[in-house]
């Protein structure tokens, strides 16, 4: 075989790489001549079609579009990695350059198919020597794009000085010649001692993703070190959330932690325990093999969907975004692109403009934040944290130095991160690109001086647009704005959120025939159907009009009489509470008239802290609860936690599914010295017997006489001697079955019908590809409340139901009739819930539950629900 050596034409200091500086390793920092690794054809990275290549954030280099069928080394050195997916392998030269060479665009999810690796990690070779074979046929009729781009990932050290392209290239001629940065190589020496390395394995079951970056960064701001996670040759800085998610670090990845300063070791040390620990996300590692490792699924890009005729109906289908109905005119709101210029006017000048921008923006959201309820708060939380990313503002300022304008590079380092986030198998995290699109043009208007013009709307408007940002919802008129929907968007977007908080009726992901629909034509936004009627004719109009009106008036009627018992037709009283998390909450439940808390989700004074809230805290929070709700009953969960809720001083184990793992009264279990001082705080407030105690996620009796044994033991060390209630929650198959066996020792059941619906039907709550089909009026779920309610009975014990199915009015009267006698709902629906409970006869509503257990569908029981308004049937429906 014909060899291509490297030509080392320059002697130079000693640069640092994983941990040990290069001359410790023997290496001669040098310049380096590379040759083409591929026939082909050779061009400027820019014309790679992905910005994490034509942007550089992995360095840079030149791009081939290949010819040949090989892949062949450039230089004499070591593979440092070989790609899980084969398409990528990077080596160390001999003078400490590593080179990435990356065969084609977003074929890493072809999983391996179309190349053939020549190769292993560690392994020594020559210029020339061949490096992964290519089907070429395969990848042309498979891969978005043959363009191999060939990129020096250790930029710092080295800077390309000389390079050939726009030509066509044959294997083993010259393609570029690197030369050492001497400040980089001196830096590098006397900082070397200071570098510390660790390798880990990511534990986490969904990677790193939003979350877990979020603390990851937050953690590593708390060093003077720099920090940084690498993992193959992409890096990024450990305090930058948007870089470390763009990583696409996913469940049982090795990582690389690397460390240079004066905390290096305790900062290395602290990042590994936070991510090895699972951030109680936790999942077993298998061992990694090559067929049986899968690609991530990629989420579509973010463009426009392509145009479509209006259905002939007139009818567009959508995705509830936030519930309701409106009545309105057609708004659309265009958004105009933002023209900037490339050129800057020079280094000093922009840096200034781009940083009075920022502050300008972060001005701002600080001032939106003074208002508004807890969900408008935390997401403009989260952009002030992009806003202060230090790798946005990082990119930007590169881009400055090489003469662009403030606006250009702002726009081009936010624009490579919103490409990395939409590539990434994760739909939740995607949604986050709206955040960045959102500062982005929020930054690019402070740089111009405009203010962002939106859409003039008039009373009973509804917003139409291809997607809504975050700031565009918060700036609408209230009073305006009757609903709005969106072609694109996903239901877990900030957007969807802030609809929510806002009572704003809203659909997304509508598709491209929403552009088709005109300003101006009347439209019926109906949010809990999911549907958005075009032009209707009189019928459609006058029923939705008669919908709505009765809607309003049985809202204010209930409203009015909300402080008024809830007693049946037949004089069966229905106790009404509401579920709280909060003083404010417990505030607005009687407000609302709320006859107490039927649940008191006690995580909000054990999430987000680094250590457990002690006896005292717990018990000034209770008391000021119990207060609030001015002597009415309370109802206490201990501490849920575990599954998708994760405190960090609670090393939950890796588990290989967390829903079934240590949560709820597992985790007080198995931490008894916590349950121990939440009951004591619990039993220490006044008056004594306002509140009742609820054990979550029990699966079985034995769980249940534990947490009374410590209970009785925390009222013996108390001086307690009277009888204090103590209940379980149903939210497992297990409990719902033996109901009648914890019922013989438990003073009430409580059926949280979110995790019983989860649990029952084997569907993730939190998976958006499940939502449409998570119903707790599934039959399957109904007869597990049935078998609940008929295990109470035999011990004279009360049901309540204190899960999402107490606040749905289809799920009232059937509730009812199958034998619950207390719902504890959100605190705004608790009016409504009421006046329905007054409209009905529980005689029909028995009826009607012994229908609805027959039934096939959840559609099905929601439909026998709905025929029965204004029938005959013993007032079952207003």
């Amino acid at each position: 075989m014909q060899k291509w050596p490297c030509q080392m034409v320059l002697k130079w200091n000693v640069v640092r790489s994983a941990g040990w500086t290069l001359a410790e390793r023997g290496i001669q920092m040098s310049a380096l001549v590379l040759t083409a690794p591929l026939q082909g054809w050779v061009s400027a990275l820019e014309e790679a079609p992905d910005a994490v290549f034509a942007e550089r954030m992995l360095g840079d280099g030149l791009a081939i579009d290949p010819l040949g069928s090989t892949l062949h080394a450039p230089c004499d050195g070591s593979v440092v990695s070989v790609h899980r997916a084969r398409h990528a392998v990077t080596l160390r030269a001999t003078n400490g350059a590593e080179i990435l060479m990356h065969v084609g665009l977003e074929t890493v999810a072809l999983n391996g198919e179309g190349f053939e690796v020549f190769v292993e990690e560690g392994q020594t070779v020559k210029a020339g020597d061949r490096l992964i074979g290519l089907d070429l046929d395969l990848l042309a009729q498979r891969a978005r794009s043959l363009i191999t781009p060939v990129v020096i990932t250790n930029g710092e050290a080295f800077q390309i000085v000389r390079r050939d392209q726009d030509r066509q290239i044959g294997v083993g001629q010259f393609l570029m010649e690197l030369s050492p940065i001497a400040g980089a190589s001196r830096a590098a020496a006397s900082g070397a001692a200071d570098q510390i390395t660790r390798q880990i394995i990511v534990p986490l079951a969904h990677g790193i993703h939003a979350r877990p970056a979020a603390r990851i960064a937050q953690m590593a701001k708390t060093f003077a070190s720099d920090l940084t996670l690498a993992t193959g040759p992409r890096r990024a800085n450990a305090r930058s959330p948007v870089g470390l998610m763009s990583l696409a670090i996913r469940h049982g990845d090795t990582i690389q932690l690397l460390a240079s300063g004066p905390d290096a070791q305790a900062a290395v040390t602290a990042l590994a325990e936070l991510i090895e620990g699972g951030m109680g996300e936790g999942a077993p590692v298998a061992a990694k093999t090559s067929s049986t490792k899968t690609a991530p699924t990629k989420t579509e890009p973010s463009e426009p969907p392509p145009p479509a005729p209006l259905p002939r109906d007139g009818v567009l289908k959508g995705v509830p975004a936030a519930p309701g109905l409106a009545i309105g005119k057609a708004v659309r709101l265009s958004t105009a692109e933002i023209v900037v210029r490339e050129a800057g006017e020079g280094v000093a000048h922009e840096e200034a403009a781009l940083a009075v921008a920022l502050e300008t923006v972060r001005a701002r959201i600080g001032k939106a934040a003074e208002t508004g309820d807890k969900a408008r708060k935390a997401i403009l939380a989260a952009h002030q944290a992009f806003l202060d990313d230090p790798e946005l503002y990082a990119g930007a300022h590169r881009l400055i130095a090489e003469g662009k304008s403030a606006g250009f590079a702002w726009r081009r380092a936010v624009g490579g991160y919103v490409q990395a986030l939409q590539a990434l198998g994760d739909r939740r995290m995607a949604e986050r690109v709206d955040d960045l699109i959102d500062l982005e043009r929020q930054v690019l208007r402070a740089l111009s001086g405009e203010e962002e013009t939106g859409a003039a709307l008039a009373p009973g408007s509804i917003l139409l647009a291809d997607e809504l940002l975050p700031s565009q919802l918060m700036g609408a008129d209230p009073a305006a704005l009757a609903g709005f929907a969106t072609a694109r968007g996903g239901p877990t977007s900030h957007v969807a959120i802030l609809a929510a908080a806002m009572g704003v009726p809203a659909l997304v992901a509508v598709g491209g025939a929403l552009s088709k629909v005109k300003d101006g034509a009347t439209l019926i936004l109906d949010a809990d159907a999911g549907t958005l009627r075009v032009a209707p004719d009189a019928k459609a109009l006058e029923a939705a009009q008669t919908a709505l009106a009765q809607r309003q008036q049985r809202k204010a009627a209930a409203k009015a009489a909300a402080h008024e018992p809830a007693v049946t037709r037949d004089g069966v009283r229905i106790e009404v509470f509401a579920n709280t998390g909060s003083v404010a909450d417990a505030q607005a439940a009687v407000a609302n008239g709320a006859e107490g808390s039927g649940l008191l989700r006690t995580e909000f004074l054990f999430l987000d802290r680094e250590t457990p809230p002690d006896e005292d805290e717990q018990a000034r929070q209770y008391q000021a609860i119990a207060e609030a709700l001015d002597g009415r009953p309370l109802i206490i969960r201990t501490l849920d936690v575990g599954g998708d809720k994760a405190a960090p001083y609670l090393p939950i184990p890796a588990e290989e599914n967390p829903a079934l793992g240590l949560r709820g009264v597992r985790v007080s279990l198995w931490r008894p010295h916590l349950l121990k001082a939440q009951l004591r705080a619990i039993l220490r407030v006044e008056p004594r017997g306002q509140c009742k105690i609820m054990v979550p996620m029990v699966a079985s009796l034995d769980e249940l006489r534990a947490v009374r044994a410590v209970l009785e033991e925390a009222k013996r060390e108390l001086g307690i001697t009277d009888r204090v209630q103590l209940g379980v929650m149903i939210e497992t198959p297990a409990a719902a079955v033996t109901a009648d066996l914890l019922a013989a020792e438990a003073d009430f059941l409580s059926i949280g019908t979110n995790d019983l619906t989860q649990y029952v039907l084997a569907m993730d709550r939190g998976n958006p590809e499940l939502a449409a089909g998570i119903d707790a009026l599934h039959p399957a779920v109904l007869r597990m409340i049935d078998q609940t309610c008929q295990g109470a009975a035999r011990h004279h014990r009360w049901v309540g139901v204190c899960g999402g199915l107490a606040s749905d009015l289809d799920a009232t009267p059937i509730l009812l009739g199958l034998g619950v006698a207390e719902l504890s709902t959100t605190a705004s629906i608790a009016p409504d819930v009421k006046a329905r409970v007054r409209a009905l006869s529980l005689e029909a509503c028995r009826a009607l539950a012994a229908q609805a257990l027959e039934q096939t569908s959840p559609q099905a029981v929601r439909a026998l629900v709905q025929g029965q308004t204004n029938t005959p049937l013993g007032g079952l429906n207003p």
